[in-house]
Protein backbone atom coordinates (compact mmCIF):
# COMPACT_ATOMS: atom_id res chain seq x y z
CA UNK A 1 0.00 0.00 0.00
CA UNK A 2 1.32 3.56 -0.54
CA UNK A 3 0.02 6.07 1.53
CA UNK A 4 0.58 9.70 -0.16
CA UNK A 5 -0.25 11.97 3.01
CA UNK A 6 -0.63 15.85 3.03
CA UNK A 7 1.60 17.48 6.16
CA UNK A 8 -0.27 20.89 5.40
CA UNK A 9 1.71 24.40 5.43
CA UNK A 10 2.79 25.24 8.42
CA UNK A 11 4.46 22.42 11.29
CA UNK A 12 4.72 18.76 12.23
CA UNK A 13 1.61 19.66 14.19
CA UNK A 14 -0.42 20.09 10.96
CA UNK A 15 -0.73 16.89 9.67
CA UNK A 16 -4.36 15.34 10.26
CA UNK A 17 -5.05 12.59 12.53
CA UNK A 18 -5.84 10.18 9.75
CA UNK A 19 -2.19 11.33 7.93
CA UNK A 20 -0.62 10.35 11.45
CA UNK A 21 -2.25 7.41 11.98
CA UNK A 22 -1.42 5.80 8.21
CA UNK A 23 1.87 6.61 8.91
CA UNK A 24 2.07 5.46 12.40
CA UNK A 25 1.29 1.82 10.36
CA UNK A 26 3.96 2.37 7.51
CA UNK A 27 7.34 0.22 7.67
CA UNK A 28 8.93 3.24 5.47
CA UNK A 29 8.56 7.20 5.27
CA UNK A 30 9.48 8.99 2.07
CA UNK A 31 9.18 13.27 2.28
CA UNK A 32 9.06 15.01 -0.30
CA UNK A 33 11.99 18.03 -0.46
CA UNK A 34 11.70 19.84 -3.09
CA UNK A 35 8.60 21.30 -4.74
CA UNK A 36 7.52 23.50 -1.21
CA UNK A 37 8.91 22.91 2.29
CA UNK A 38 7.19 23.24 5.33
CA UNK A 39 7.82 26.68 7.79
CA UNK A 40 10.74 25.18 9.60
CA UNK A 41 11.97 23.65 6.57
CA UNK A 42 15.41 25.42 6.35
CA UNK A 43 15.88 25.21 10.09
CA UNK A 44 18.48 22.09 10.93
CA UNK A 45 16.39 20.44 13.55
CA UNK A 46 12.66 19.87 11.26
CA UNK A 47 13.24 16.87 10.38
CA UNK A 48 13.73 15.53 13.61
CA UNK A 49 10.64 17.01 15.07
CA UNK A 50 8.80 15.03 12.52
CA UNK A 51 10.53 12.06 13.55
CA UNK A 52 10.05 12.47 17.26
CA UNK A 53 6.03 13.19 17.00
CA UNK A 54 5.86 9.80 14.01
CA UNK A 55 8.39 7.50 15.61
CA UNK A 56 9.80 6.84 12.53
CA UNK A 57 13.06 7.74 10.61
CA UNK A 58 12.05 9.64 7.76
CA UNK A 59 14.24 9.70 3.74
CA UNK A 60 14.15 12.80 2.28
CA UNK A 61 13.31 12.66 -1.44
CA UNK A 62 14.85 14.38 -3.78
CA UNK A 63 13.67 15.84 -6.97
CA UNK A 64 16.24 13.05 -8.71
CA UNK A 65 14.51 10.07 -6.04
CA UNK A 66 11.19 11.33 -7.31
CA UNK A 67 11.22 11.83 -10.61
CA UNK A 68 13.92 9.00 -11.38
CA UNK A 69 14.27 6.32 -9.15
CA UNK A 70 10.44 6.55 -8.28
CA UNK A 71 10.20 2.59 -9.68
CA UNK A 72 12.23 1.89 -6.03
CA UNK A 73 9.27 2.92 -4.03
CA UNK A 74 6.98 1.66 -6.03
CA UNK A 75 8.42 -1.64 -5.73
CA UNK A 76 8.84 -1.10 -1.54
CA UNK A 77 4.94 -0.08 -1.72
CA UNK A 78 4.43 -3.93 -3.51
CA UNK A 79 4.87 -5.77 -0.48
CA UNK A 80 4.74 -3.38 2.57
CA UNK A 81 3.34 -0.12 4.16
CA UNK A 82 4.96 2.74 2.45
CA UNK A 83 4.26 6.65 3.56
CA UNK A 84 4.87 9.50 0.94
CA UNK A 85 4.83 12.88 2.80
CA UNK A 86 4.21 15.73 0.69
CA UNK A 87 4.07 19.55 2.39
CA UNK A 88 0.88 20.57 1.30
CA UNK A 89 -1.59 18.52 -0.24
CA UNK A 90 -0.63 15.23 -2.18
CA UNK A 91 -2.25 17.09 -5.49
CA UNK A 92 -0.48 20.15 -5.15
CA UNK A 93 2.25 19.35 -8.10
CA UNK A 94 2.16 17.16 -11.05
CA UNK A 95 4.82 14.66 -9.67
CA UNK A 96 2.70 13.39 -7.03
CA UNK A 97 -0.10 12.74 -9.70
CA UNK A 98 2.32 11.22 -11.79
CA UNK A 99 3.29 8.82 -8.80
CA UNK A 100 -0.35 7.34 -8.18
CA UNK A 101 -0.76 7.39 -11.75
CA UNK A 102 2.30 4.61 -12.19
CA UNK A 103 1.48 3.15 -9.14
CA UNK A 104 -2.18 2.28 -10.16
CA UNK A 105 -0.33 1.05 -13.47
CA UNK A 106 1.59 -1.58 -11.15
CA UNK A 107 -1.65 -2.51 -8.90
CA UNK A 108 -0.23 -1.19 -6.22
CA UNK A 109 -3.04 0.10 -3.67
CA UNK A 110 -2.79 3.94 -3.31
CA UNK A 111 -4.81 6.02 -0.45
CA UNK A 112 -4.50 9.69 -0.48
CA UNK A 113 -4.84 11.76 2.72
CA UNK A 114 -5.71 15.31 1.89
CA UNK A 115 -4.45 18.52 3.66
CA UNK A 116 -4.23 22.62 3.46
CA UNK A 117 -2.40 23.64 0.78
CA UNK A 118 -1.52 27.29 -0.82
CA UNK A 119 -4.88 26.84 -3.08
CA UNK A 120 -7.20 27.16 -0.47
CA UNK A 121 -4.87 28.80 2.59
CA UNK A 122 -4.27 32.12 0.33
CA UNK A 123 -8.14 32.62 1.15
CA UNK A 124 -7.14 34.38 4.32
CA UNK A 125 -6.43 37.60 2.56
CA UNK A 126 -9.49 38.18 1.73
CA UNK A 127 -10.21 37.64 -2.06
CA UNK A 128 -12.47 35.11 -2.70
CA UNK A 129 -11.58 31.67 -3.94
CA UNK A 130 -14.02 31.50 -6.68
CA UNK A 131 -12.65 35.51 -8.00
CA UNK A 132 -9.73 33.55 -8.76
CA UNK A 133 -8.19 32.46 -12.74
CA UNK A 134 -5.61 30.51 -13.69
CA UNK A 135 -2.62 30.27 -11.36
CA UNK A 136 1.01 30.74 -12.92
CA UNK A 137 4.01 29.74 -11.34
CA UNK A 138 6.90 32.71 -11.58
CA UNK A 139 10.33 31.21 -12.26
CA UNK A 140 14.05 32.77 -11.72
CA UNK A 141 15.36 34.88 -14.86
CA UNK A 142 18.57 34.14 -15.93
CA UNK A 143 21.07 36.34 -18.19
CA UNK A 144 19.70 33.87 -21.29
CA UNK A 145 16.40 32.70 -20.10
CA UNK A 146 13.82 35.16 -19.37
CA UNK A 147 10.46 33.44 -20.01
CA UNK A 148 7.37 35.34 -20.13
CA UNK A 149 4.72 32.45 -21.51
CA UNK A 150 2.45 33.05 -17.69
CA UNK A 151 2.14 36.88 -18.88
CA UNK A 152 -0.31 36.08 -21.19
CA UNK A 153 -2.36 33.92 -17.99
CA UNK A 154 -2.39 36.91 -15.93
CA UNK A 155 -3.09 38.82 -18.65
CA UNK A 156 -6.29 36.97 -19.45
CA UNK A 157 -7.45 36.56 -16.06
CA UNK A 158 -7.23 40.37 -15.19
CA UNK A 159 -9.54 40.74 -18.79
CA UNK A 160 -12.04 38.63 -16.99
CA UNK A 161 -11.68 40.59 -13.59
CA UNK A 162 -10.08 37.59 -11.43
CA UNK A 163 -7.48 37.25 -9.32
CA UNK A 164 -3.79 35.65 -10.47
CA UNK A 165 -2.56 33.69 -7.99
CA UNK A 166 1.46 33.61 -8.42
CA UNK A 167 3.54 30.48 -7.17
CA UNK A 168 7.56 31.96 -6.97
CA UNK A 169 10.53 29.91 -8.20
CA UNK A 170 12.07 27.32 -5.83
CA UNK A 171 15.43 26.12 -6.61
CA UNK A 172 16.39 23.02 -4.69
CA UNK A 173 19.60 20.98 -5.55
CA UNK A 174 19.46 22.06 -9.14
CA UNK A 175 22.79 20.77 -11.01
CA UNK A 176 25.19 23.52 -11.72
CA UNK A 177 25.97 24.33 -15.33
CA UNK A 178 29.05 22.98 -15.06
CA UNK A 179 28.49 19.55 -13.60
CA UNK A 180 25.78 19.08 -16.25
CA UNK A 181 28.55 19.60 -18.65
CA UNK A 182 30.81 17.75 -17.27
CA UNK A 183 28.73 14.19 -16.11
CA UNK A 184 29.45 14.95 -12.55
CA UNK A 185 26.98 15.44 -9.91
CA UNK A 186 27.62 19.28 -7.79
CA UNK A 187 24.48 21.13 -7.33
CA UNK A 188 23.64 24.72 -6.63
CA UNK A 189 23.21 26.21 -3.45
CA UNK A 190 19.04 26.27 -2.19
CA UNK A 191 17.23 29.60 -3.81
CA UNK A 192 14.01 30.68 -2.70
CA UNK A 193 11.96 33.74 -4.64
CA UNK A 194 11.28 36.70 -2.62
CA UNK A 195 8.09 38.52 -3.53
CA UNK A 196 10.69 42.01 -4.43
CA UNK A 197 12.26 39.83 -6.98
CA UNK A 198 8.63 38.69 -8.34
CA UNK A 199 7.59 41.91 -8.99
CA UNK A 200 10.52 43.06 -10.81
CA UNK A 201 10.72 40.35 -13.36
CA UNK A 202 7.29 41.17 -13.87
CA UNK A 203 7.43 44.73 -14.32
CA UNK A 204 10.24 43.57 -16.72
CA UNK A 205 7.98 41.57 -18.87
CA UNK A 206 5.59 44.51 -19.19
CA UNK A 207 8.00 47.24 -20.21
CA UNK A 208 7.91 48.18 -23.66
CA UNK A 209 4.71 46.92 -24.52
CA UNK A 210 1.67 48.85 -25.82
CA UNK A 211 -1.60 47.65 -23.67
CA UNK A 212 0.26 45.73 -20.19
CA UNK A 213 -2.10 43.98 -18.27
CA UNK A 214 -0.62 45.72 -15.09
CA UNK A 215 1.90 48.35 -13.85
CA UNK A 216 3.90 49.09 -10.73
CA UNK A 217 0.11 51.02 -9.33
CA UNK A 218 -1.52 47.65 -9.87
CA UNK A 219 -2.84 46.63 -6.10
CA UNK A 220 -1.46 42.94 -5.56
CA UNK A 221 -1.45 40.82 -1.83
CA UNK A 222 1.79 39.97 -0.75
CA UNK A 223 2.26 36.27 1.83
CA UNK A 224 5.02 35.18 3.50
CA UNK A 225 5.08 31.66 5.20
CA UNK A 226 1.57 31.25 4.90
CA UNK A 227 -0.05 28.92 7.30
CA UNK A 228 2.92 29.07 9.88
CA UNK A 229 2.32 31.55 13.18
CA UNK A 230 4.83 34.44 11.73
CA UNK A 231 2.97 34.76 8.02
CA UNK A 232 2.95 37.86 6.65
CA UNK A 233 0.43 39.32 4.65
CA UNK A 234 0.48 42.79 3.03
CA UNK A 235 -1.84 44.52 0.33
CA UNK A 236 -0.69 46.90 -1.95
CA UNK A 237 0.91 48.15 -5.06
CA UNK A 238 3.24 46.48 -6.32
CA UNK A 239 5.50 49.58 -6.28
CA UNK A 240 4.82 49.46 -2.46
CA UNK A 241 5.41 45.95 -1.80
CA UNK A 242 8.34 46.31 -3.45
CA UNK A 243 9.56 47.79 -0.34
CA UNK A 244 8.59 45.45 2.02
CA UNK A 245 10.81 43.21 3.52
CA UNK A 246 8.74 39.83 3.77
CA UNK A 247 11.09 38.07 5.61
CA UNK A 248 11.82 34.09 5.34
CA UNK A 249 10.17 31.81 2.59
CA UNK A 250 8.06 30.78 1.21
CA UNK A 251 6.17 33.66 -0.60
CA UNK A 252 3.57 33.77 -2.69
CA UNK A 253 1.97 37.17 -4.62
CA UNK A 254 -1.93 38.00 -5.64
CA UNK A 255 -2.52 40.21 -8.54
CA UNK A 256 -5.61 41.55 -7.79
CA UNK A 257 -8.45 41.67 -10.69
CA UNK A 258 -11.97 43.09 -10.19
CA UNK A 259 -12.83 43.18 -6.25
CA UNK A 260 -15.98 42.49 -4.52
CA UNK A 261 -16.72 45.33 -1.38
CA UNK A 262 -16.57 42.57 1.18
CA UNK A 263 -13.32 41.86 -0.16
CA UNK A 264 -11.58 45.28 0.03
CA UNK A 265 -12.95 45.01 3.93
CA UNK A 266 -10.56 42.31 4.35
CA UNK A 267 -7.90 43.58 2.54
CA UNK A 268 -8.17 47.03 4.17
CA UNK A 269 -7.03 45.10 7.23
CA UNK A 270 -3.90 44.30 5.38
CA UNK A 271 -3.66 47.48 4.04
CA UNK A 272 0.25 48.99 3.48
CA UNK A 273 0.24 52.65 5.22
CA UNK A 274 3.21 53.69 3.49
Amino acid sequence: MLYIIGLGLGDEQDITLKGLEAVKKCDKVYMEAYTSLLSFGLSTNGISNLEKLYGKPIILADREMVEEKAHEILFEAHDAHVAFLVVGDPFGATTHTDLVVRAKKMAIDVKIVHNASVMNAIGICGLQLYRYGETVSIPFFTETWRPDSFYEKIQRNRMMGLHTLCLLDIRVKEPTLESLCRGRKAYEPPRYMMINTAIEQLLEIVQGREESAYTEDTECVGLARLGSEDQKIVAGTMKQLQLIDFGAPLHCLVITGKTHPVEEEMLDFYRCRT
